[in-house]
């Protein structure tokens, strides 16, 4: 008896044949061998926001920081995740070489973009398509990830955040020869190169423990927060290999768009780091610096997903301890946040605690600055305000 005939729910797919059984089995969730979930894991505080002292909100998550292939620095424990968008470099460097002569730097950087689907992103996405290839992309309808105004966008494909990274797929299949049917699933020659670009730095034994479908329909892969840092580490060290560095570093405000993170910290980077979001709480970072040789990747993973405004927090106060200035995110509203000291190794606390999460111009405006205690005594007391007097 099927799952369906078990919970007396009819199934349009006949017995025995895929989709014919219901998933989940249990509201409660199911416990796999090797699969651990997020109530497995010692997620730990990262950011808390205070009014007036007290905590009102804390942000969990994971943080993991690689020199090279080490783990030096790991916090709220080694959480197995999808990649997500943080991924697509790695997806690209498969159609790196067959990308490299024939796009421009616009291309190349909306090819590995999570872009918001502004004007020039769906610019430089469509130019990466002949006109007559268009409807071969498979990203689901969508609009603008950041709008102003009253929408009156209808849902279009090329609006899709990852509209840049699907077309320079579609491009690449063809240079190489590939099938471009069927682009978008895991038995794909995309998706196979793609794993064998993962295995160059995690090791030949690699396997994926799992692969689920991405929002735009594209397989994505479970990792680890620490094997996403190591990943994150290789970027630095075949930054001159191919051009994705430099494409990400020559037009940051096309990998995510107005106000995003990881558009941000390239900017502020100045060409020593790239960053990019992935869904759900993913941020990597890999950062050039002089006291990390062997490349230095940091991947921020949140445990109730995505928070750009605490994400940006912790991203500021670890770029902060590496001498690269990240801005605030915009104030928060009568509340102040402060970072955990994890979030960093043991010999960058005294630095950390240098990388304010105010600026100078914030309105203190989570309490009142003057003593209010006195009147606390006698509720029913007439407040006179001092120097008064009274008119004859």
């Amino acid at each position: 008896m099927t799952d369906a005939e078990k919970r007396g729910v009819s199934s349009a797919v006949a017995p025995g044949r895929p989709g014919s059984t219901m998933y989940p089995n249990s509201p409660l969730g199911e416990d796999v061998a090797g699969i651990p979930t997020g109530r497995d894991v010692e997620w730990e505080p990262l950011v808390d926001y205070r009014r007036n002292g007290v905590s009102e909100n804390t942000i969990h998550g994971a943080v993991a920081w690689a020199h090279g292939n080490e783990v030096i620095h790991s916090f709220g424990g080694n959480v197995l995740c999808y990649g997500r968008s943080m991924m697509k470099p790695f997806m690209l460097k498969s159609f790196s070489q067959e990308l490299a002569d024939i796009t421009t730097w616009e291309q190349k950087a909306i090819s590995v973009a999570s872009h918001n689907g502004d004007t020039e992103h769906v610019a430089a996405a469509q130019s990466l398509l002949n006109k007559s290839e268009w409807p071969l992309m498979m990203t689901p309808l969508d609009v603008p990830l950041i709008q102003f105004g009253r929408q009156v966008r209808r849902p279009r494909r090329w609006y899709n955040t990852c509209s840049g990274e699907h077309a320079a797929i579609l491009k690449g299949c063809r240079e190489k020869g590939w099938s471009r049917v069927g682009y978008t699933l895991p038995s794909h020659q995309t998706f196979q190169s793609f794993l064998s670009v993962l295995r160059k730095t995690l090791g030949e034994d690699w396997q994926a423990l799992r692969v689920g479908k991405d929002g735009c329909g594209l397989p994505t892969v479970a990792n680890t927060v620490n094997e996403l840092a190591r990943l994150c580490s290789s970027l630095v060290r075949e930054k001159d290999d191919d051009w994705i560095w430099e494409a990400m570093c020559r037009h940051p405000d096309l990998v995510g768009g107005f106000n995003r993170l990881d558009s941000t910290i390239i900017k502020a980077g100045e060409g020593r780091v790239i960053a990019k979001e992935g869904a759900d709480g993913l941020l990597g970072m890999a950062i050039q610096h002089p006291s990390y040789p062997k490349g230095l990747g940091i991947v921020v993973k949140i445990a109730h997903g995505w928070n750009g405004q605490a994400t940006w927090y912790v991203a500021r106060a670890i770029l902060g301890t590496l001498g690269i200035q990240l801005r605030n995110p915009y104030p928060l509203n009568r509340q102040k946040a402060f970072i955990v000291p994890g979030v960093v190794p043991n010999e960058l606390l005294d630095v950390l605690e240098t990388v304010p999460t105010w600026d100078e111009w914030d309105p203190d405006r989570d309490r009142w600055t003057y003593d209010w205690q006195p009147y606390a005594s006698d509720p029913h007391a007439i407040r006179i305000p001092p120097n008064y007097s009274p008119k004859e």
